[in-house]
């Protein structure tokens, strides 16, 4: 099931007008994983759609008629993060198997995407991106020990992580998508700070492995900055002008994706925190 509606981004001006119910009906995207359920929204952040599935029995990626074409992946890529128990992911008859924290690519011209779980009583939970694509790349599964750990921060400053990068540059080849996630370690809480803004690309982050820990999400031009709370298994649109930067009550996890004008993961504008507003 889609959302009826399109996400769409305000400019950075209105921003400061919104209140609290409409910053988060706007940015903030709950409820995506339902058991049972395919759940989906577009979104005009470079025509990244988002979602959740949590198959009990099969379930099949279904068409929209916001891609205007015959089938979701005509003209579309298509990338999947599992953070729930063992599933399968079948594309045009290949079969991947994808553990807690595997990666799945699809490329564009795929016709047929099914989704399944090894053990219905401990679902599989597919957190899903696509974007739009010019060429065809091979459907990759990458297993989570495949990703090159890259550490980062420190315990001291309280955001020592550990990023796992999937779709990108130097691993599973894409057209304008890129994926991976992002674990905190114990005792930190912060992640992406400093914060930064690329206004070549856009972002969505999922926060997960929060239980019953609660987030505050920074967003907002760096001079003009707002929040959202976060709670588990809920996301956040980040529009290319905004931050992005968040601070739980423990450490968590969160998946990010991105797709725009290039793949470069360093490209950021960076912003020193003394400059926040």
């Amino acid at each position: 099931m889609f959302a009826d509606t399109i996400r769409r981004m305000p400019r950075p001006q209105d921003l400061p007008l919104m209140n609290t119910q409409q910053l988060r009906d706007t940015f903030l995207v709950a409820d995506l994983f339902v058991p049972g359920e395919f759940r989906g929204v577009f979104t005009d952040l470079d025509r990244l759609a988002v979602g959740g599935v949590v198959p009990l029995t099969p379930l099949e990626l279904p068409n929209h008629k916001e891609t205007g074409r015959a089938f979701f992946l005509e003209r579309r890529e298509f990338g999947a993060i599992n953070i729930g128990g063992p599933g399968v992911v079948r594309a045009d008859g290949k079969s991947f198997a994808l553990d807690r924290l595997d990666c799945v690519y699809v490329p564009i011209g795929t016709q047929k995407v099914t989704f399944e779980s090894a053990d219905a009583k401990n679902p599989a939970r597919f957190y899903w991106l696509s974007c739009p694509a010019h060429a065809a790349h091979p459907a990759t599964l990458m297993k989570k020990k495949e990703a090159t750990p890259v550490p980062l921060g420190t315990l001291a400053g309280a955001n020592q992580r550990t990023i796992y990068k999937y779709i990108h540059a130097g691993g599973i080849q894409s057209c304008q998508l890129v994926m991976g996630f992002t674990e905190l370690a114990e005792g930190s809480v912060w992640n992406t700070f400093p914060p930064h803004t690329h206004n070549r690309r856009t972002e969505i982050y999922v926060y997960f492995d929060l239980a019953e820990k609660v987030l505050v999400h920074l967003m907002g031009a760096p001079t003009e900055t707002r929040h959202l709370f976060v709670q588990e298994q809920q996301v956040v649109l980040s529009p290319a002008w905004s931050i992005h930067s968040g601070c739980g009550t423990g450490n968590y996890r969160f998946i990010w994706g991105m797709a725009g004008e290039n793949q470069t993961f360093g490209d950021m504008d960076g912003i020193k925190p003394a400059d926040l507003r």
